[in-house]
């Protein structure tokens, strides 16, 4: 998805979601000046990584068998469940879930595309030093030559952007339950829908590469 895509869905999304642009780049300014010394990576290492299938996990109790030998990117929190098996080749977090196993799958090699966000700049603050593999900032807002923008508004979603950004021609989803979705300890449950609506809808938007297991 090219940015003129993304920022007409972004402009929808912050109108439906009420949020606010400033917010976002105020947390995005915040993870550029945190991880300056952190071990950021080219666009370049990455296309190198990612072949033309690649595996996404999902929160929703995954199917884990067979993929040795795969491409898997870990959407935020479900890493715990991924670390139980693999290392994953990439997790995407906007840091929140459980962050421990992200921290670990970073300190085993994985790389992790941290996102920022207008209300998670208190995680920022908190975790995203504790990221000591290679790493690629990314923003929903304005992107510069340090903080990317591939498009996405959640793990999920974000992930398949980058899978799709990086070559991608089939991307199978595991764990994705876009109807009834898991709630995490203070969320809002009508927001959460609010949000897979979204989330879905970036996914299913050229949705030939999709395979959903």
């Amino acid at each position: 998805m090219n940015i003129q895509e993304w920022e007409r869905i972004y402009f929808e999304i912050l109108s439906d979601m009420g949020y606010d642009r400033t917010s976002d780049e105020s947390s995005a300014r915040l993870l550029k000046t945190l991880m300056q010394m952190a071990d950021l990576i080219d666009d370049d290492d990455v296309f190198d990584m990612i072949g033309h299938k690649v595996t996404i996990i999902g929160p929703a109790s995954p199917d884990m068998s067979g993929l040795d030998g795969e491409f898997v990117i870990s959407a935020g929190s479900a890493t715990e469940s991924v670390m139980k098996h693999l290392v994953p080749d990439i997790v995407v977090t906007d840091l929140d879930g459980d962050i421990e196993s992200q921290i670990e799958a970073s300190s085993k090699g994985a790389l992790t595309f941290i996102h920022a966000h207008g209300d998670n700049s208190d995680l920022i603050m908190r975790y995203a030093k504790e990221f000591r593999g290679p790493v690629i900032l990314t923003t929903q807002a304005t992107p510069d030559n340090v903080i990317r923008n591939y498009g996405g508004f959640t793990d999920g979603d974000r992930a398949v952007c980058i899978a799709r950004h990086f070559g991608a021609r089939r991307i199978e989803l595991r764990g994705f339950d876009f109807d009834t979705p898991s709630y995490k300890d203070g969320s809002d449950p009508e927001t959460k829908k609010r949000k897979l609506a979204w989330a879905k809808r970036i996914i299913m938007d050229g949705s030939e590469d999709i395979v959903m297991l």
